[in-house]
Formats: structure tokens, C-alpha cells, sequence
């Protein structure tokens, strides 16, 4: 069990530590961003990968959580008796009762994590007990987050519509345009990251862990044998809508925005793409595809202004090619090997 910790142990400590001291402040945002998205694509390898649900609409959860964040950090702006900003612009002249509750920032952060459980919670119960399952629920997961990019676009003086929500100057008296401010974020979100990992990974392999597999590979089986699939999909399903929840509270103080076009149906398609590059089946292996991904689009753009799509789905083709089971697979197999080839030197040794 200890060697099988000390990768994450040495990848946890190299974030810690080194990732600070050798980014600039620009490079470690972008870091620290591409570790919001990995909180999502855990939860995503923990529905998908573990219990075969394949959610197309992970954005829906991560943008609930950021536009919680982002209502109380435009409260604590506008100060007592303020409006936010894109309210004046849109001829709001009263605070909406909706905003009201989050001038709180404990109200706020809970919201932002149990509300999407929540509303994971209550979609899955209304579908999982009708046995729906598959394509036609990742469908379903796809078109909740169409919808959701309609409504915000839809009501302007609640949401900032298109725009989104933007120009946030200060978290807790905290300028998040100062270095520390940035590299403290960065710590935070390294840190709920690598809790949650091993919190997932707890619960991946304890009795609860084995039945989610075993719904995965079986649900009928297992329904015969007196457990509750339903049941066992909607907490799973709750639990990963909670994680994406959390990362959109970290990613808006991160990046400094949110609005529509982060969580509608492509950005939800991309993380998909990102856990099955790194691997569905491994935790380890989702959030490495997330930050690979994130990494990729970024060095992309930067140097292929024109064509970078184009190279970031010819990264996934090839990957998927080479390595059905992502990089985490390649990874399982290249250690494999030279296990088998270590027993082969010794016993031509003895």
C-alpha cells in the first residue's frame, strides 16, 4: 500500500513545493486552473469510470458552484447597499431577492457544493429509478446543460447574460491581483484537490466502491441480489455534481470569470475527452487527463493560433489509438513490462 502511495505522494509534493518556486505568477494560475478542472474530472471518472454513468453535463454542477462564488464576491464589491456592476449596467435598480443570501461566504461556498449535489440528487433519483441508463442518459445530462446556457443567457440583470461575470478585484480583503493572492489560490485548490483525490479513492475501494463496480458491469445482478442500483447511482452521481460544484467556487477567484460559454455542452464534452485520455477507469489517470488537456490547449493556441483544434484532437485520436485505456493504461502496461522483464533478469541470474 505505501508504494503504491508514493507517486502521488511525490506528484503531491512536487505541486506543493516546486510548482510555486519555479512558475511565474502567469503559469501558475493557468496551473492552478487546469487543477479546477481536474476536481471535475475526478468526479467524472468516479461516475464514469467507477459506475459507468457517462455525464455529458458536468458544466452544469461547475457553473452553479462559480456563479454562487461569483455572486458573493460581487456582493463583497459592491459593499452594503450596492449594486453589482453589470446590474447598473443593465438598469437594475433594486438588489433581486435571489442575491440576497450570498453576502454570506459560508452561504455562498455551501450552496455552491450541496446545491449542485442536490440537483444531482433529484435527477437522479427521477432517472435512475426508471432504469434509464447509457446513451439515453447522457443525453439527457447534455441537454440540462444546453438548457442551463439558455436560461443564464436569458436573464441579463440576474446573471450578466452573454458576458458572464467578470472583474473580480478581492477575496476575503485579499487583492487577487498580488502574487501571494494568486499563489495562496493555487495552494488552496492543490490542496482540496489532493483531498478529494484520496477521499474518492477511499471510497473507490471500500464496500460501497465494489458495488458501484459491480453495478457498472451488472445492474441487473446486482439488483437480484437485493442492493439498490438507483440507490448507489444517485449518491455517486451527487457526490461527482458536489466536486464539480467545488471546482467552479475555485475556478472563478482563479481565472476571474464565468459565464455561459465555460459550462455549456462543448466544455462538459471537453472534459469527457480529458478523463478518457488519461484513463476512466484510473482516478489518477482522469485528473492527469485534465491537466494534459489543459496544458495542451494552452500550448497549442499559443503557438497555432490557426490550427490548434486541430492538434488537440489529433492528441486524443493518437492517444486513443495507441492507448484505448488512456495514459494511465500505457502507464499500467510500460510498469508491467518491466516487472516482467525484471523477473526474466533475475532468473537468468540465479
Amino acid at each position: 500500500m505505501i508504494r503504491r502511495n508514493l507517486p502521488f505522494a511525490a506528484v503531491a509534493v512536487a505541486a506543493l513545493v516546486l510548482a510555486p518556486l519555479l512558475l511565474e505568477p502567469f503559469r501558475l494560475g493557468l496551473l492552478a486552473k487546469y487543477l479546477c478542472y481536474a476536481i471535475v474530472a475526478l468526479g467524472i471518472g468516479l461516475a464514469w469510470g467507477k459506475g459507468g454513468m457517462l455525464t455529458l453535463g458536468q458544466g452544469v454542477f461547475f457553473g452553479l458552484g462559480g456563479y454562487a462564488m461569483a455572486m458573493y464576491l460581487k456582493l463583497a464589491e459592491a459593499g452594503p447597499g450596492g449594486l453589482p456592476d453589470f446590474m447598473v449596467w443593465s438598469g437594475v435598480t433594486e438588489l433581486p431577492a435571489l442575491w440576497a443570501p450570498f453576502a454570506s461566504p459560508v452561504l455562498a461556498l455551501a450552496v455552491a457544493v450541496l446545491g449542485p449535489a442536490a440537483l444531482a440528487a433529484l435527477l437522479g433519483t427521477l432517472v435512475f429509478r426508471q432504469r434509464v441508463r447509457g446513451a439515453y442518459f447522457a443525453i439527457l445530462t447534455q441537454a440540462l446543460a444546453a438548457a442551463l446556457v439558455i436560461l443564464l443567457v436569458g436573464q441579463q440583470g440576474l446573471t450578466g447574460g452573454t458576458n458572464g461575470m467578470t472583474n473580480f478585484f478581492e477575496l476575503f480583503g485579499h487583492d487577487l491581483a498580488e502574487d501571494a493572492a494568486q499563489r495562496g489560490l493555487y495552494l488552496v485548490t492543490a490542496g482540496v484537490l489532493g483531498v478529494l483525490y484520496l477521499a474518492a479513492r477511499q471510497l473507490a475501494h471500500s464496500r460501497f466502491g465494489r458495488l458501484l463496480v459491480a453495478v457498472r458491469d451488472g445492474e441487473d445482478r446486482v439488483r437480484f441480489l437485493g442492493y439498490d442500483p438507483a440507490l448507489v447511482k444517485t449518491v455517486t452521481f451527487a457526490i461527482s455534481a458536489g466536486m464539480a460544484g467545488l471546482a467552479g467556487a475555485l475556478f472563478v477567484p482563479v481565472v476571474g470569470i464565468i459565464s455561459p460559454a465555460l459550462l455549456g455542452v462543448v466544455p462538459s464534452l471537453e472534459l469527457v475527452v480529458a478523463v478518457a485520455v488519461g484513463g476512466r477507469h484510473v482516478l489518477a489517470g482522469a485528473v492527469l487527463g485534465a491537466v494534459v488537456m489543459g496544458y495542451a490547449k494552452t500550448a497549442f493556441s499559443e503557438r497555432f493560433a490557426d490550427g490548434w483544434l486541430y492538434l488537440q484532437g489529433a492528441l486524443f485520436i493518437l492517444v486513443m489509438t495507441l492507448a484505448p485505456q488512456g495514459i494511465a493504461g500505457l502507464l499500467a502496461r510500460a510498469r508491467s513490462g518491466g516487472t516482467r522483464l525484471g523477473r526474466v533478469r533475475r532468473a537468468r541470474t540465479t
